[in-house]
């Protein structure tokens, strides 16, 4: 039997656990964010835990929610967070540089990684074809900290794309609006999304990014997309072709529902 695009990332990264729906795992974490927001309690979480460094390969600090200066409150956390970073070994994005999930994606986010931010919104990464998953502060400390990301593993469905966005008023968030109208916001709950089918291969990787993003409207764990020559010539155009790999779901792969 063939593997979907999904079970192949966890497979990748499995520390423990089997690859079934409902099944407890463990995975290797190759990125964790943070954004504001959430990653001061995150960030005061790790310092708990009595680490000297991350123990993962990328860990970003965004401030992006609460820039305006309006009170003590938030330079105060933009210090910490800009201290926390330096001290531990992470990089810090400043106010203004942009929003966690979509600088993520043009600077860091990779084709096969698992990545974990404290933003509702990381599933955007999915358009890279990478598990994406928004997490809360205290598993985003556990994970920097060095211990596997566990979840329950979530069905895997595949939505397949067969038309063409060919109506310059018409943009890749119709196309996700129509799938959350259809499926409602519990229709991903449980689940993730695969994304197959002929039309995919007209979006681009921001396109695409726009769909795995709304997946959270949707409920889902997160979304994705195959990496293909549409993520390669994405990631070309950041200066970052070599972090591209080609991932694609076996012909025989099965889903929950399609």
């Amino acid at each position: 039997m063939g593997k979907n695009i999904v079970e192949k990332i966890f497979e990748a990264h499995r520390v423990y656990g089997e690859i079934k729906p409902g099944e407890p795992v463990g995975l290797k974490v190759d990125q964790v964010y943070t954004q504001d927001a959430t990653g001061t309690m995150a960030w005061l979480q790790f310092e708990a835990i009595g680490v000297s460094k991350v123990q993962v390969p990328v860990v970003v600090s965004y401030v992006d929610h609460n820039m305006i200066q309006s009170n003590y409150m938030n330079p105060d956390d933009h210090l910490f967070l800009q201290t926390a970073a330096a001290r531990y070994g992470a990089y810090f994005s400043k106010p203004g540089n942009g929003i966690s999930h979509q600088i993520h994606l043009e600077r860091f986010a990779a084709p096969g990684k698992v990545v974990l931010g404290t933003d509702s919104h990381t599933p955007t990464g999915g358009g890279m074809g990478m598990i994406a998953i928004g997490v809360g502060g205290l598993d985003a400390a556990t994970v920097m900290a060095g211990s596997p990301f566990e979840i329950n593993m979530p069905e895997v469905i595949l939505i397949r794309l067969i038309g063409r966005i060919n109506r310059p008023w018409v943009t890749a968030m119709d196309v996700v609006l129509e799938i959350l109208r259809r499926l409602s916001v519990k229709g991903g709950i449980g689940k993730i999304i695969e994304y197959g089918g002929r039309g995919i291969k007209d979006l681009s990787v921001t396109e695409r990014a726009t769909i795995t993003n709304m997946g959270a409207e949707l409920g889902a764990t997160t979304s994705i997309f195959p990496s293909d020559e549409r993520t390669r010539y994405y990631l070309k155009a950041q200066k970052r072709e070599e972090s591209w790999i080609e991932i694609q779901a076996d012909r025989d792969a099965e889903y929950a529902d399609v």
